[in-house]
């Protein structure tokens, strides 16, 4: 549902992910938002993540960085630099806006000093809403997602909601639900406390790996 009469606010973002809802724009030079309410919803299970072998090979050799708040406006960038996204000048304004208030946060990786992946998203109580990543090189976002996923769960969440279900979340353990059985999840997680400063993000891809498969 299209709707131009209404300011986005940092207040007003956090109502309507407390609500089960989420903004978009059809393009960058689209002004106009829209609210969006999937009938199907994708969920990452923060004890379900699948790390392949290939990927798990990759993060063996280490040859990356993970950090986590160091880069937000630059990860929302990279995610709006394709050619169609839905991240206007309107809705990065106010994903900073939140970031600035510590409702929002990014997960960066990095090769060589370049940023090369990453993934940001929206944090209430013990719900984590991811809102979008990308890759600049090979296995780029998926490092990201394990590495967040797995401080998510050292932090104390229980919900990752991701919006909706793609091949490539899939092929690491997303799954999709109902809008009925999301909103059941996310009310409960709304209740409990969590922080995603509770702890340092562990850099350590064994440590990582580690408690990966202790959880999976």
């Amino acid at each position: 549902m299209k709707d131009t009469d209404f300011a986005l606010t940092p207040e007003l973002l956090l109502h309507a992910y407390a609500s089960g809802i989420f903004p978009m724009s059809e393009g960058r030079d689209d002004p106009e938002i829209f609210w969006v309410d999937p009938r199907r919803r994708g969920v990452m299970p923060l004890d379900g993540l699948h790390i392949s072998r290939s990927l798990a090979k990759v993060m063996r050799r280490g040859a990356y960085e993970a950090t986590l708040n160091t880069d937000f406006a630059g990860v929302v960038d990279a995610c709006a630099d394709r050619a169609e996204t839905w991240i206007n000048a309107e809705i990065r304004a106010q994903y900073i806006a939140l970031h600035a208030l510590g409702h929002a946060h990014s997960l960066e990786i990095r090769q060589g000093g370049a940023l090369i992946g990453g993934v940001y998203g929206v944090a209430i109580g013990a719900a984590f809403f991811g809102e979008s990543m990308f890759s600049r090189a090979a296995n780029g976002s998926k490092l990201a997602l394990v590495h967040l996923v797995d401080h998510l769960r050292r932090c104390g969440y229980t919900l990752f909601d991701t919006q909706f279900l793609t091949d490539h979340l899939a092929s690491l353990g997303a799954v999709e639900i109902s809008r009925a059985a999301y909103r059941a999840e996310l009310a409960l997680a709304l209740e409990q406390p969590a922080t995603i400063t509770r702890y340092r993000l562990d850099p350590s891809p064994h440590s990582v790996l580690q408690r990966s498969t202790q959880t999976s």
